[in-house]
């Protein structure tokens, strides 16, 4: 007699997790749950910041007084990749001082300083065609550029995108004495 109880409650609990476990996954719709929980091991394999911030030419602490982070406006990418959808001839010429990839193109959360970066450039205002669309009226020479691979639409910035960008800026803040003030992130960051 007790097995056929015990029997019961297994099923009808069964019954009810499999009942719930429908309405939330209906409830979600077609908005899947994140990548699941933040893979330490996986973060430190990218590398250091400071090594990235790094550069072949001379850095002065008064080159650099402003940041500005900006979306690439594509669902993946990398420097190659965003070199050919800026319609430039190479990577050395991708108007950017970093990228930040998100698992399409590059691996999730590489930071990859661009010639620009290497060289202490400023972007070259008209290089690309979305200048004034993103930079508007704060494009100076005195500002360090970084693009975050994502839309904001159909693709946003993953967490390892958002923990390795607000690492570089830190560490950039840091180098070049910039202010918080002086920072400027795109619309919908996080």
């Amino acid at each position: 007699m007790r097995t056929h109880s015990r029997e019961k409650k297994v099923l009808v609990i069964l019954g009810i997790s499999i009942t719930l476990g429908a309405v939330i996954l209906n409830a979600l719709g077609h908005n899947p749950p994140s990548a699941g929980a933040f893979c330490l091991s996986r973060y430190y394999r990218l590398g250091s910041v400071k090594k990235v911030i790094l550069s072949r030419a001379d850095q002065s602490t008064r080159r650099w007084s402003q940041i500005e982070i900006d979306y690439s406006s594509t669902e993946s990418g990398n420097i190659e990749q965003l070199a050919l959808l800026s319609n430039v001839d190479s990577p050395e010429q991708v108007n950017y001082h970093f990228i930040i990839c998100n698992g399409n193109g590059g691996q999730d959360g590489l930071i990859q300083p661009t010639e620009k970066w290497q060289r202490q450039s400023p972007i070259i205002p008209g290089q690309s065609r979305d200048d004034e669309a993103v930079f508007g009226e704060t494009l100076t020479e005195q500002t360090i550029y970084i693009c975050v691979i994502a839309d904001n639409e159909n693709s946003f910035p993953t967490d390892f995108q958002v923990k390795r960008t607000d690492e570089l800026v830190e560490g950039l803040c840091r180098k070049f004495n910039i202010q918080p003030e002086s920072i400027s992130y795109t619309d919908g960051w996080q």
